[in-house]
C-alpha cells in the first residue's frame, strides 16, 4: 500500500478532529473531546502555535496523525512529547503508525533532542508492545498527574 507522511496543514484540521474523536471512542471516553477546529488552528497554525503534527495520507485522504510538541527537561533540555499517535481503525496494521512514529523520532533526531516521551494506557497492550519493539521504556513507577478545569478554577 502506498501512503505519504507529511506535516499537517490547516486543510487537515477536520480530518484531525475526526481522528481525535475516534481515539476518544477507542479509549472509552467518547464525550471527553472539548477541542474545536478553532483550537486546533490557533495552537497549530496561528500566532500562538505550540504543536506540530504529521499526517498519513492514503489516496489523498488523511488516515492517521502524530501530534507532538516541545517540552523542556531540567535534565535533558528540549524534549518532544508525543501527545497522540492515531491511525483510523480500518488502516491499523498497515504500517501507518510505524511511519508516523518514526517521523516523530526522525524529527527529534535531526534537532538533536535527547528524549521523546509519551503516555500509554496500561490496558493498551498492542501499543505497549509496539513501543517496546523500539526499545522504549514503559515506566510502571511513574504516574500521570493532572488538574482538571474545575480544580484549576477552584484554586485561589
Amino acid at each position: 500500500m502506498n501512503f505519504k507522511i507529511r506535516f499537517a496543514t490547516p486543510e487537515d484540521l477536520g480530518d484531525m478532529l475526526k481522528l481525535i474523536q475516534e481515539l476518544a471512542v477507542y479509549e472509552n471516553e467518547p464525550d471527553a473531546v472539548q477541542v474545536t477546529l478553532e483550537d486546533l488552528y490557533r495552537y497549530g497554525f496561528g500566532e500562538e502555535a505550540i504543536y506540530k503534527c504529521f499526517v498519513a495520507e492514503v489516496d489523498s485522504k488523511v488516515k492517521g496523525m502524530a501530534l507532538f510538541y516541545s517540552r523542556f527537561s531540567t535534565w535533558k533540555g528540549e524534549t518532544v512529547h508525543l501527545e497522540d499517535l492515531i491511525v483510523t481503525k480500518s488502516m491499523r496494521g498497515k504500517s501507518l503508525g510505524k511511519a508516523l512514529f518514526e517521523s516523530v523520532i526522525m524529527y527529534a533526531k535531526t534537532r538533536k533532542i535527547k528524549r521523546v516521551e509519551w503516555v500509554v494506557l496500561d490496558w493498551n497492550t498492542n501499543a505497549i508492545d509496539f513501543y517496546e519493539k523500539y526499545g522504549a521504556t514503559v515506566f510502571k513507577e511513574w504516574r500521570t498527574v493532572q488538574l482538571g478545569e474545575d480544580e484549576i478554577n477552584n484554586i485561589n
